[in-house]
């Protein structure tokens, strides 16, 4: 008979097998899956220059920079980049051309440095700086057919300087500035038939000047003075090779001056004996060799120049259209383009100089009708198979959207609006039941069985090849992560993101398609009125999942004007269809945003909008919202931060208001503020805790087995003050003269709860703040590198609540209230770390219950993502997950700061329903 296994082996096998069915339920990711992405687009943003490279061999590109400080090489056929650099925000790019049909040439920061690339990868091959007066209008001109050691020479004019630099190798060949006071050069112009360079500029507001310069020597052979009558605009335009079109400062008259007899002489022609009904603002552009035009927000005018004599109108458009630059032809004519509204559609025209009333094309464009009206075009001309010219145009449009038109259609489109994100929110999908119909959510019937048609003819090997790359477009739109339907863990959702050009935007978080897009009529802005802007938008009403025909929605709140008394604007989209519910011009400014947690019986989320008066008003205006919302308004307290006077207020919420009849409006009561001293501190950045946050546990068991319980309070704010010399860029401040300050403030009875100083710190200053602790990065100046400092807080009124007999006979203080009006007994317990990376972004994961450990996401400079554990103010663990931009679902605020350059999911999600949500931050 066996003997019975000793007690010992039975133990260990038990263990073995405990920690095996642990291991089960650890996951993690491979070494060569950090990085990747589940999806990644790269934006440019709006272009505002471009210039085509069409080579009869090889990659036809077309080079653009943009109002995102970006430089990019575009493929000509498909729209995809090539190559592209996101230059730093404090070096704006001024100016593009090439040379040589090889180099891109950049001026930048003002005339003041001149770069050429690489065109074939966009290699930097030098930098040249220049010294330059203050500039408003540097310009750069490439001198073609030079005979100057077979070099084309670049000339730079910024001011009263004129650089010549060698396109080879960025040497400067001759410098010039000249003496007259108050000179800024206009136009730097080349002789066709000697080797003159023509400069004009503008001293005062009357005085023109003209000078004639070797191209060699860049010595001035002549120079011509004249004082015109009245005062000019400083806006001058080219109107042939020797007449200047200038206005006048009343924006009434148009002086035409030539000045190549060797002197100067004008004419002064008045603007309403050309347009008879001009209304508004309008502005000059320079079309061709003798061709003009004066555009208004609704019209173009095309004038001629009849020499001197003055200029007729040769043609007259009466919807908004925009217009190219000319376009070199033949020997002695050149070509432009006039692109314009008609409709739903678009019309493509393109004119011979030579005839301006003719046309030699003439093309109806259909796009998207949530694309606003044109704002730039870029004209390029190609060789047919019968030798004729074709001309295709680079379309910039109101939603900052890129299209290439040619031959009636739309070639390819880029979305470029979303490089310019100003806000961000995320919105569930419907919850895919029995009896609701999924075609309900994606499409409408049509496309539904269109669909079913399409795989059925691919089984039979019916399906050509469009129809095989539709089919292979279904089935990846159809896989299981890009269904339009919730999944269990909420992984899949629609980000909707809000542009700079007030469009809405839903992509799929599944493979980043976009599934509606609307620009809203509300922010849409004319090129010379008004200019709307759009600010935050919020999620307005979120029904229950169990309610299937009501359709989630969104708030966007904008303003209608750059002033802060500017009448504030609202539209409310549904999150599905991109729909516009409502929109409505408020009647009063919108100065702050504060979201509620309180609903209506019909889930619409309540809204605080606090004006330039200091009243605030509730949204939505219903019965119902407002009886939520006196039950609570006793509870309710804001603060306000005015970073220009240094100071911090407190407010609260009083039952009448100065408006008679309106119910909604509430006027504020000051209760406290805390002035900082401008002369040794400067706010640097404030930060609070989400008000939805939910926390699992109030208390926190520490190294040595004891228990703290957490300072738990939603009206905790974080404030950072710098020293005045620190407020600038790293480096500009000694460390004896640098100092960051920082407080915990209670925002209902402005106490300060804490406060530390980090002598010989300055900004960039970012926070984070969630449940009893903030995180907080800034530079060190003694130790020449980055720190990241932990504060946590805990409350001590509640350190006698550990003895068990006393919990178990109730006999303890857990469920007393907390109130802002007793002064708290808090423990502080903080740390310092060495942090090696430059920071552009931070946030803080969230919870559907706060349980999982909270997550800090951080940008970096270099457009890392970095992910960390936060554990208190004794351990931080660092994870570097991807080397691009950070995913815009776990972190609202990175996308919006970090979208210029792309906009990525990561493969390693950090959202959903038991898992981090994204951050939302209600400022201030």
């Amino acid at each position: 008979m066996a003997a019975p296994p000793r007690r010992p082996l039975l133990i260990l096998l038990a263990g073995l097998l405990l920690v095996a069915s642990l291991a089960t339920l650890a996951e993690a990711i491979y070494e060569d899956q950090v990085g990747l992405a589940d999806w990644h687009q790269k934006y440019i943003g709006k272009v505002k220059q471009a210039v085509y490279h069409s080579q009869k061999s090889g990659r036809r590109r077309v080079v653009v920079l943009t109002e995102e400080n970006v430089i990019s090489s575009l493929d000509l056929r498909s729209g995809d980049i090539f190559w592209r650099h996101i230059i730093d925000k404090n070096d704006p790019l001024d100016q593009l051309s090439l040379s040589f049909g090889k180099y891109v040439l950049t001026l930048s920061s003002g005339g003041t440095i001149l770069r050429a690339w690489n065109l074939p990868d966009g290699q930097m091959i030098w930098e040249t700086n220049l010294q330059t007066s203050t500039a408003s209008d540097p310009q750069l001109h490439v001198m073609p057919n030079s005979k100057v050691a077979k070099d084309n020479l670049v000339l730079v004019s910024a001011g009263r300087w004129i650089y010549a630099v060698s396109s080879i190798d960025g040497s400067i060949s001759w410098e010039k500035e000249f003496s007259l006071d108050g000179l800024e050069i206009k136009q730097v112009l080349q002789s066709p038939e000697n080797d003159i360079v023509y400069a004009v500029g503008i001293a005062g507001s009357s005085k023109l000047a003209l000078y004639h310069l070797s191209t060699k020597t860049g010595e001035v052979l002549k120079d011509i003075q004249e004082s015109l009558p009245g005062e000019l605009s400083g806006e001058i335009v080219l109107g042939s090779d020797d007449v200047l079109v200038a206005l006048n400062k009343a924006r009434s008259s148009l002086f035409l001056i030539e000045f190549n007899s060797g002197r100067i002489s004008y004419n002064k022609v008045h603007v309403s004996d050309l347009v008879q009904d001009l209304s508004g603002t309008f502005k000059l552009q320079s079309v061709s060799n003798g061709v003009i035009a004066l555009q208004t927000p609704s019209t173009v005018s095309l004038l001629k120049l009849k020499d001197t004599d003055g200029l007729e109108v040769v043609q007259r458009f009466d919807q908004p259209a925009a217009l190219s630059d000319a376009l070199t032809i033949a020997e002695k004519d050149e070509a432009f383009a006039v692109v314009r509204h008609v409709g739903s559609q678009i019309e493509f025209i393109v004119k011979f100089t030579s005839d301006v009333s003719g046309e030699i094309i003439r093309e109806k464009v259909i796009i998207d009708q949530h694309r606003g009206n044109v704002e730039k075009v870029f004209l390029n001309s190609y060789i047919r198979t019968d030798k004729s010219h074709g001309f295709r145009a680079l379309v910039v449009m109101e939603d900052h959207s890129l299209l290439l038109i040619q031959q009636g259609e739309v070639v390819w489109s880029r979305e470029d609006g979303l490089a310019s994100i100003v806000d961000v929110t995320t919105s569930e999908l419907p919850v895919e039941k029995d009896g609701v119909s999924v075609a309900d959510v994606e499409h409408n019937l049509f496309e539904w069985l269109k669909g079913h048609m399409l795989k059925l003819k691919g089984t039979l090997m019916l399906a050509n090849a469009d129809e095989v790359a539709a089919i292979q477009a279904l089935r990846l739109k159809s896989s299981e992560k890009n269904k339009m339907t919730r999944d269990h863990n909420g992984f899949r959702k629609l980000l909707i993101v809000l542009t700079k050009a007030g469009k809405v935007i839903a992509l799929h978080t599944g493979d980043g398609r976009i599934i509606w897009s609307n620009l809203l009529p509300s922010l849409r802005a004319s090129r010379f009125g008004v200019m709307p802007s759009a600010l935050r938008i919020y999620q307005w009403q979120v029904p229950h999942h169990s309610v299937m025909r009501e359709n989630p929605s969104v708030l966007v709140v904008g303003k209608s004007g750059a002033e802060s008394s500017a009448p504030g604007v609202f539209s409310i989209l549904d999150s599905y269809s991109g729909e516009e519910l409502n929109a409505m011009r408020l009647d009063h400014s919108v100065v702050q945003i504060i979201p509620l947690t309180l609903k209506d019986l019909s889930e619409q989320r309540l809204h605080l909008i606090v004006d330039s008066n200091s009243n605030a008003h509730l949204y939505p205006k219903s019965p119902d919202a407002l009886d939520v919302f006196l039950n609570e308004m006793p509870n309710l307290y804001f603060y306000s931060v005015d970073i220009l006077a240094n100071v911090i207020r407190g407010y609260s919420l009083q039952k009448s208001c100065d408006i008679e009849g309106d119910e909604y409006c509430f006027s504020t009561k000051e209760l406290w503020s805390i002035i900082f001293p401008s002369d040794s501190e400067r706010i640097a950045i404030s930060e609070t805790r989400k008000m939805n946050e939910v926390v699992h546990t109030q208390a926190k068991t520490i190294g040595d087995h004891d228990v703290m319980y957490k300072y738990l309070s939603k009206n905790l704010v974080f404030v950072a003050t710098v020293s005045p010399k620190a407020a600038g860029d790293i480096g500009s401040a000694l460390p004896e003269e640098a100092s960051l300050v920082a407080y915990l403030i209670d925002a209902v009875t402005g106490r300060i709860l804490h406060r530390v100083t980090h002598h010989g710190a300055q900004g960039p200053v970012h926070a984070v703040l969630s449940e009893n602790w903030v995180v907080y990065h800034y530079f060190n100046l003694r130790a020449h590198r980055f720190e990241m400092a932990v504060i946590e807080i805990y409350d001590q009124s509640r350190a006698d609540n550990k003895d068990v007999m006393k919990l178990i006979l109730g006999k303890h203080n857990l469920s007393a209230p907390i109130t802002s009006f007793a002064r708290p007994e808090v423990v502080v317990k903080s740390q310092s770390y060495f942090f090696t990376h430059s920071v552009k972004a931070m946030a803080v994961t969230q919870t559907a219950k706060g349980i999982t450990s909270k997550q800090l996401l951080i940008g970096t400079i270099s457009d890392q993502e970095l992910f960390e554990v936060a554990a208190g103010s004794g351990d931080i663990e660092v994870w570097i997950l991807s080397n691009i931009a950070p995913p815009p679902l776990v972190c609202s605020n990175l996308v919006a700061k970090l979208s210029r350059s792309s906009l990525k999911i990561s493969g390693m999600y950090l959202f959903g329903q038991h898992y981090a949500r994204y951050k939302w931050g209600f400022g201030t």
